[in-house]
């Protein structure tokens, strides 16, 4: 708890004995009616304060102005009944500040969540002076390409690649992951990790605002303006919904009244003044007011922990619609990554296949002949590559002790005079011919993240309907994949306006307007789609600055499983929103009309306002925790 916390909860217990020990107490007259003022204004001045300013500024339509008018109303009955009740009085204040402790220690707990993530950037990045000590310097000063010091201890102040150094990475601010990650020399790290172990020699790859760290504290702080439309209901309904219930109560207190004085000549002012004071505490609505962004501000606070950064709770409320997943493939399913698949020799064995293959594609910088150098670590022997040339669009070939290898699709086997074979695996197929003789083929393809597959099975049981990917591969290749992941929808051979145009017949193609249609993509190429889809998921760590801006949640450490959980909280959070906003309303319409016809007291409406706030923002506390699967 904080100080304010503390104190709150230390006058609400102050003011909870005193009212026990007043009941004992011999006391009447003046003397109680000072000790009863007394314990009210302990636990209740600032209610009236906040009133007062109301008024002052000319806002004064609120649930503080209701409480007040219906406690002094109160207080002014027990007075002109001589030895009233005041505990009612005190009773709405107390309560009411039971509630409010209660959603205080609720958003405080949200809060450290999301401010896990507003730490993430530190002060000072360490630079190497020319004397080899260490300076302390402003991020913002620190240009792309300069090498910091990052020491046990300290956070990456920016992105960049270890150049020298090995150590453990502490991601759990970024990520959710409490697993520390290895990283060596040659590696990216994420500005905002703390380093745990060893020192780290970082060159940096982008300016401090353009990092990790940077760009997470701007989402946040873009995130708490966008609203849902459950939080826009409330704020519209609260606006009328107070003048026209304090209109009725006044009413309530005077027509009734003057009619039985016509009618009777009896008018019972105090019964029918107190119903409507007990009506102004029942049509109090700080349940709803204070629940429902409670709610949201608690389920972005569970997103954030495990990692998926939400820019507003109106997206958390698509995300809660969602029946379509639409995935791009590569760098959202697969790691981009290539790596050697398969190899499929004809005569030679595999090692030597490999042997011959890598060295052909020695000098070039292409995905492909560096997983084949990777796939065949001893490349760099004392084998003599010479006349190498590329042929765009085919391939290469080139002269290795002696020999003509070529290394390339099927027109290059063509174009050499090799009699080749096509391969039953997707991926890129390598075909490689040796002096005129085809001597068989390498499958290479790109590396499916661990996830992938999990990520789709857990949306599939948590209600998602259609699961798609979009790709700009082959067909082969695409189809392998979705094989592999259980997707059975795909799209092979599309251009980013073909990806557009997909997801807009898949939206458009919607059985309800309540069934959204979600993106997950990581690209440049994929921010088009991403602002066109209902609702845009992009990879944080890896992904493009495009894509993460056009996004609407950022999945901090590209995990695809975390978009079932994210799916998860949603859902957990508009289930709650939708139970309290029930709750509320139809406890208080029924006690309205039990106060209006003087069944209802004022310990009723005190159920009715205070009683139904704490339940309600319980309630909302549960969208902080999320069980597992």
């Amino acid at each position: 708890m904080n100080s304010k916390q503390k104190k709150n909860l230390t006058r609400i217990l102050v003011a909870a004995a005193l009212v026990i020990l007043l009941r004992f107490l011999p006391v009447s007259g003046w003397l109680r009616f000072i000790l009863y003022i007394a314990v009210y204004l302990i636990i209740g001045y600032d209610i009236l304060v906040k009133a007062f300013k109301g008024i002052k500024n000319r806002q004064p339509l609120d649930e503080c102005l209701l409480m007040t008018i219906a406690t002094l109303g109160a207080i002014g009955l027990a007075v002109y009944k001589k030895n009233g009740d005041y505990n009612e009085a005190i009773a709405v204040m107390l309560f009411y500040q039971i509630g409010e402790w209660f959603q205080s220690y609720a958003v405080g707990k949200s809060r450290r969540n999301i401010s896990d993530l507003m730490d993430i950037a530190p002060d000072y990045a360490n630079v190497e002076g020319e004397n080899g000590q260490l300076e302390k310097v402003d991020p913002d000063d620190v240009e792309p390409g300069t090498i910091i010091v990052v020491q046990p201890g300290e956070r990456i102040p920016i992105d960049g690649i270890v150049t020298e150094g090995s150590s453990s990475l502490d991601t759990a601010a970024l990520t959710g992951e409490s697993v520390p990650r290895d990283v060596k020399a040659g590696q990216e790290v994420m500005s905002g990790c703390i380093n745990l172990s060893g020192v780290l020699r970082i060159e940096t790859t982008k300016e401090f605002g353009e990092s990790t760290a940077s760009r997470v504290l701007e989402l946040i702080e873009d995130a708490s303006s966008r609203k849902s439309r459950s939080e826009n209901f409330i704020s519209k309904f609260a606006r009328v919904y107070t003048p026209v219930v304090v209109g009725s109560a006044a009413a309530l207190a005077v027509l009734p009244p003057l009619a039985l004085m016509l009618i009777r000549r009896e008018p019972l002012w105090g019964e029918w003044i107190y119903r409507a004071l007990t009506f102004l505490v029942i049509s109090c609505p700080c349940a709803l007011v204070v629940s429902i962004p409670l709610s949201f501000f608690a389920g972005i606070g569970c997103a954030s922990r495990n990692g998926v950064l939400v820019k507003g709770s109106n997206f958390l409320e698509i995300l809660s619609q969602t029946k379509t997943v639409v995935f791009d493939k590569t760098g959202t399913l697969t790691k981009g990554v290539f790596e050697v698949a398969a190899v499929h020799p004809d005569r030679l064995d595999e090692e030597e296949l490999l042997h011959m293959a890598a060295h052909v594609e020695r000098y070039s910088t292409h995905p492909i002949a560096v997983s084949l150098r990777e796939a065949y670590p001893n490349e760099a022997d004392d084998c003599i590559v010479e006349t190498v040339e590329e042929i765009a669009g085919l391939g290469v070939v080139a002269k290795v002790n002696g020999r003509m290898i070529a290394v390339g699709n099927g027109k290059l086997m063509d174009r050499v005079g090799a009699k080749w074979h096509n391969c039953h695996l997707g991926g890129t197929i390598l075909h490689v011919a040796i002096d005129g003789e085809y001597e068989g083929h390498i499958v290479i393809s790109d590396v499916i993240k661990q996830n992938s597959k999990e990520a789709v099975t857990e949306l599939k049981k948590n209600g998602v309907s259609d699961i798609v990917m979009l790709t700009g591969d082959t067909k082969e290749t695409a189809e392998a994949v979705a094989s592999e992941l259980g997707i059975g929808s795909v799209y092979s051979n599309l251009l980013p306006a073909d990806k557009v145009r997909k997801v807009e017949e898949l939206i458009n193609g919607k059985k309800s307007e309540n069934d959204k249609v979600a993106f997950v993509g990581d690209g440049i190429n994929d921010a088009p789609v991403l602002s066109r889809a209902d609702i845009g998921i992009a990879m944080g760590a890896m992904g493009s600055d495009a894509a993460i801006e056009a996004a609407d949640i950022v999945l901090m450490d590209d995990d695809p499983l975390k978009i079932s959980t994210a799916v998860r909280i949603s859902r957990k959070c508009l289930r709650i929103v939708h139970e309290n906003i029930w709750f509320a309303i139809g406890v208080k319409i029924l006690c309205l009309v039990l106060g209006a016809l003087g069944i209802a007291n004022m310990w009723a409406a005190i159920f009715a306002d205070v009683g139904v706030m704490v339940i309600a923002v319980l309630n909302a506390i549960r969208c902080m925790f999320l069980k597992k699967n």
